[in-house]
């Protein structure tokens, strides 16, 4: 698999190893990578880490070979660093889509299961939900890229006719994931007891889902890969879909700390208003969340407020210096400090 030192891509490892695979794990260890996520992955466990880039078509190429099962979660992921830099994303999630699209035409034992993303549709009004064949609409330098990678797959699995699975999701949350990320970010602030920069009018609908949920869909989805040529989408969301502010707000009550805290800021270009999943597809094939999301942000706050020697080694320069960035003219204007 790669990008297994990440944030879903670490649970999913250690769910592997749990279940008996042998797991070897590709990342190029970026910002967004922690090799704490995965402190405690004994060295008798069936487990090989194997710094490198997905872009290293002759690294990835020997990897895949003999291979049952890829699984890729190596991307750049937010959608804020994607507006500042495009050309990042379009490297490591299209182009090391294709490295790995050409490593399994070349392998065809080796089944290839993508991750993308609930973004790729756009911004979806009430009470529409994207099916599986919805047309792409993204709004984001990220979201393009994340179209543009499944539309190589598409290519791909036409043109040389071989299964690929897509995972198409809806925001995913829990413990591990790095302090850029809405939840993260805000739980570590309010704790700080330092402003929250929400964007807009902080009525933008996402939906949530707990990790551990994700990582159970996960493992029923390759227990039942498709063998029929094409790429075959797959769906998982858990129908829970609340407005930022509201989740800014169950954050400060955890952390005990005031919603004064909740600064509303300039909002982000061209930032989506709902994002809205059909998974019936999967919840017919019997899976079905089962932490709520009441439960699962009390679990994820309290992960962050017991855990500051993992999260913490994200807390860097280069964090700091973005974080100026993406809003400290944003907050500026409140005359409030960005730190």
């Amino acid at each position: 698999m790669t990008g297994g030192c990440g944030f879903i891509g670490s649970h999913v490892v250690r769910s592997l190893l749990a279940a008996g695979w042998d797991v070897t794990n590709l990342d190029r260890l970026t910002y967004a990578s922690n090799p704490a996520n995965l402190a405690g992955v004994g060295p008798s466990a069936p487990y090989r880490f194997v710094e490198g880039d997905v872009c290293d078509a002759s690294l990835v190429g020997g990897l895949v070979e003999g291979m049952d099962l890829v699984l890729n979660f190596a991307a750049e992921t937010h959608v804020d660093r994607s507006l500042l830099d495009p050309g990042v994303f379009v490297r490591t999630d299209v182009e090391g889509v294709v490295c790995l699209l050409e490593a399994v035409r070349r392998n065809p034992g080796a089944a290839l299961v993508h991750m993308s993303t609930d973004e790729v549709f756009g911004s979806l009004v009430p009470p529409l939900e994207a099916a599986e064949d919805t047309p792409f609409n993204p709004s984001s330098p990220y979201s393009a890229s994340k179209a543009a990678a499944e539309l190589q797959v598409r290519a791909y699995t036409t043109a040389y006719g071989f299964p690929a699975t897509v995972i198409r999701c809806c925001n995913v949350y829990g413990s591990h994931q790095h302090l850029e990320k809405f939840i993260p970010l805000f739980t570590t602030r309010a704790f700080a007891g330092l402003p929250l920069p929400l964007y807009g009018d902080g009525q933008q609908e996402r939906e949530w889902l707990y990790v551990d949920d994700f990582v159970a869909a996960l493992h029923l989805i390759v227990a039942t890969l498709p063998a029929t040529p094409g790429v075959h989408a797959v769906h998982v969301g858990s129908g829970e879909r609340l407005p930022n502010r509201v989740v800014a707000e169950r954050i400060c009550a955890l952390a005990e700390r005031p919603t004064s805290l909740i600064a509303p800021v300039g909002d982000r270009p061209g930032h989506d208003r709902r994002y809205a999943l059909d998974s019936s597809g999967l919840r017919s094939r019997g899976w079905a969340p089962a932490v709520p999301f009441d439960e699962g942000i009390a679990r994820t706050v309290h992960w962050y407020a017991a855990n500051a020697a993992v999260w913490g080694g994200a807390a860097t320069g280069e964090f700091a210096a973005y974080l100026e960035r993406q809003y400290g003219a944003r907050l500026a204007v409140r005359g409030t400090p960005p730190a």
